[in-house]
């Protein structure tokens, strides 16, 4: 069966999935000289294992908040889900020892503007309505004087 999705429906879609790809930036120092494939095969591995396993995931749109550079719309993780994804995959990969937790909970998040000087904006929340994330992503990120350039490494669907 094919089924046939609207344009907004795509559009949130694909915020979901660069979404859960926020999840995984602490990853990115795994990418670097010297760092084996068989390492990089098991990050991939923690990722599909974690990935696996979810419920129904569910985000919606929050606040926004700033940081020194960057604002972002904070999600809501409704069903709780989407933390117990990320919880899995920290704890996978601080057993592989290529990850080490930081101190502050996970926050789903979208990423709307990078800024070199915080301008302590207080947009109206966008609304995006309830959405769920189709897949998991590591990814590469490298900061650019163009702007943020992302390169998939990896992609499972979750829910496997």
């Amino acid at each position: 069966m094919i089924v046939c999705r609207s344009a907004a429906e795509l559009d949130r879609m694909r915020a979901a999935g660069r979404l859960v790809g926020e999840v995984l930036t602490a990853l990115k120092p795994m990418v670097t000289p010297g760092v084996t494939t068989a390492e990089l095969d098991a990050v991939a591995g923690a990722l599909g294992e974690a990935a696996a396993q979810p419920g129904e995931i569910v985000f919606s749109a929050a606040r926004y908040r700033e940081t020194r550079s960057v604002g972002m719309v904070v999600l809501e993780d409704e069903t709780g889900e989407g933390a117990r994804v990320a919880e899995a995959l920290f704890d996978s990969l601080e057993r592989l020892r290529v990850y080490e937790r930081e101190g502050r909970p996970w926050l789903p998040h979208v990423t709307v503007v990078r800024f070199r000087t915080r301008p302590r904006l207080d947009p109206p929340v966008p609304d995006l309505g309830r959405f769920r994330p189709s897949d998991a992503a590591v990814y590469m990120s490298a900061l650019r004087p163009t702007g943020a350039q992302y390169r998939v490494l990896e992609s499972v669907p979750l829910g496997g």
